[in-house]
């Protein structure tokens, strides 16, 4: 039988795979599958549309319901462009911190949860332990609904879930939810001294993006609820974060596009903020049609990810609370996986080592106290189902 490797030997093995969501994260799978199957743990994969990703899932201890999941995604986001001290597909440990993509977001909690499950199978566990890794979180969430819907019929199924994004240990039990819209202006070119007679894409775009405006400052003015009462900021957020278009100065805009963003709180209704935005996106669609039929708006939904809401008596949250003894509340304004399982009828909190301000940066690192403090929380929790 193999070795039981430790927490950061594991880490070291998953940071040497150059998981960029843009690219495969087979070669990962392949290995931690392998790793679990040597300790008689059998593994279950889904693949995307593409066949080039796959999450993986697994299940130890009595094949009943009820298992607590220890849940991460395996992607991570590019080093283009960014300076680094040392390889970032390389474990290097310096002044009291383990360097490296994805070592905070989130390979430090997935060889954690992998270093888990495999101590449950020799320990012995009476409430079961689940992994879950999925794919393509940074991309927005996607790979992680398929990875739900794919479980249940497979595993038994669990009933609280433990998201390890960077918490710093903390019990986070609530998140904005996240949705994104491709927005294409399809306009009529004519030269700008007859703009009259033509369409700008770029000018009938402008009234999109200042209802935007107009929607972040009536939600900064009023008074928020409880629920939304708890995040920073304490509304419903849109955002237009990149924009293109356009062929010329003397030109009216055949194209442009651009993506609008929404972060918003659980207490809303992401729905009914899209369907605002696609009404105002039909009104300026009229007025282009009035000037010229051919002229159109289209509009993609680019990603969905629901909100985390703060759960009376959630089981995931009692579990973390028990063993950080962490009794204060903790919200965050961006989205995780937490929110789609809890929407799929689990108990979701998120929790895991690290700080977010790490994620993402070049030489992003989890300082050694938090990986070690990610290990002690998954030892005690080994432990307590051992006892049920």
């Amino acid at each position: 039988m193999t070795d039981r490797l430790s927490p950061k030997a594991i880490m070291d093995k998953l940071i040497s795979f150059p998981t960029v969501s843009r690219d495969s994260n087979l070669p990962l799978v392949d290995w931690v599958e392998s790793y679990l199957n040597s300790h008689g743990i059998e593994a279950h994969r889904h693949y995307d549309e593409s066949g080039e990703k796959a999450a993986l899932f697994a299940h130890v201890g009595p094949w009943i319901e009820g298992a607590v999941i220890l849940s991460g995604h395996t992607d991570v986001v590019p080093v283009d462009g960014q300076s680094w001290d040392s390889d970032p597909f390389t474990v290097t440990e310096r002044d009291g911190k383990y360097f490296g993509r994805g070592t905070c977001d989130m390979k430090g909690f997935d060889a954690i949860a992998i270093w888990a499950l495999v101590e449950a199978q020799h320990r012995g566990v009476t409430r079961p332990l689940q992994l879950a890794l999925s794919y393509d979180e940074e991309i927005g969430c996607t790979g992680a609904p398929p990875m739900i819907r794919a479980m249940q019929p497979v595993l038994p199924k669990g009933s609280a879930v433990i998201v390890g994004e960077p918490s710093m240990m903390k019990a986070v039990t609530g998140h904005k939810g996240g949705y994104g819209y491709a927005t294409h202006v399809q306009g009529f070119e004519v030269h700008s001294s007859l703009i009259h007679t033509g369409v700008s894409a770029i000018m009938f775009a402008a009234p999109l993006i200042e209802w935007a405006n107009r929607s972040n400052e009536a939600n900064q003015d009023k008074a928020p609820d409880e629920i939304a009462a708890m995040f920073e900021p304490s509304w419903t957020t849109l955002h237009v974060g990149v924009i293109e278009g356009g062929t010329a100065q003397n030109i009216t805009a055949k194209d442009c596009r651009f993506s609008m963003d929404m972060r918003v709180v659980p207490s809303e209704s992401a729905d009914d903020w899209g369907d605002a935005y696609k009404a105002r996106v039909r009104e300026i669609e009229t007025q282009m049609q009035a000037i010229h039929p051919e002229t159109r708006i289209d509009v993609t939904q680019t990603f969905n990810v629901p909100g985390l809401k703060p759960e009376k008596d959630g089981e995931a949250e009692a579990i973390v609370r028990q063993i950080t003894g962490d009794n204060e509340s903790h919200v965050v304004s961006y989205g995780t996986e937490a929110g789609q399982f809890q929407e799929a009828g689990y108990s979701a909190v998120v929790c895991g080592p690290g700080s977010i301000a790490q994620a993402h940066q070049p030489n992003e690192y989890i300082s050694v106290a938090q990986f070690q403090a990610g290990v002690d929380f998954a030892d005690q929790l080994v432990a307590r189902l051992q006892e049920g």
